[in-house]
């Protein structure tokens, strides 16, 4: 019987010892499974730190580039009227060129001092005009409608504007019409 003692407190021993691997074997897989859980918690954060920093990015471009065209559209905002009324201007300088009697002077003097207000207030809104006359033709600027062979002038000179040009800030409004030297 002792026999049978020993080799049951034996099975009871080995047991116990099977069951004690079986629960560390258990917590070493609790612990492997709560450190996957972990590494990918640890993933999901960094995409979403990683999607928000995107989203604050593109955030951040969108407020630029609508500054920027609220910019472009405050700095332009007078082109189409500048562009209408360029002809005015072109009328009212044919007007002035016109030879006037001493009983016109006075609508001289009036359509004189209508054309001057009018050049200083598209002057104060950045419209100027294309000065070319005498200088290199500049094809960004003017556009050529003669040539002409003038003695004393060297090739590529604007020696006449046959219409005038303007620029709105640093964009053409309407380019100068000219006649180049050959």
């Amino acid at each position: 019987m002792k026999k049978d003692k020993k080799k049951e407190i034996e099975k009871e021993e080995k047991l116990e010892e099977i069951q004690g691997e079986a629960i560390e074997e258990e917590e070493i897989v609790e612990d492997i499974n709560e450190e996957d859980e972990f590494d990918k918690l640890k993933k999901e954060v960094e995409k979403l730190k990683n999607d928000y920093a995107r989203a604050y990015a593109d955030t951040e471009n969108l407020k630029k580039r609508l500054m920027n065209e609220a910019e472009q559209t405050r700095k332009y905002r007078i082109q189409s009227f500048g562009k209408e009324v360029l002809p005015v201007i072109d009328n009212l300088e044919r007007a002035l060129k016109t030879k006037v009697c001493k009983e016109d002077e006075g609508f001289y003097k009036g359509v004189e001092m209508t054309y001057n207000q009018l050049i200083n207030a598209l002057k104060n809104e950045g419209i100027e005009e294309i000065d070319c006359l005498n200088k290199p033709f500049d094809a960004n600027l003017q556009q050529a409608l003669m040539q002409e062979k003038k003695e004393g002038v060297e090739p590529g000179i604007v020696i006449e504007v046959l219409q005038k040009g303007y620029l709105l800030k640093d964009r053409i409004l309407r380019p100068a019409m000219v006649k180049v030297s050959e």
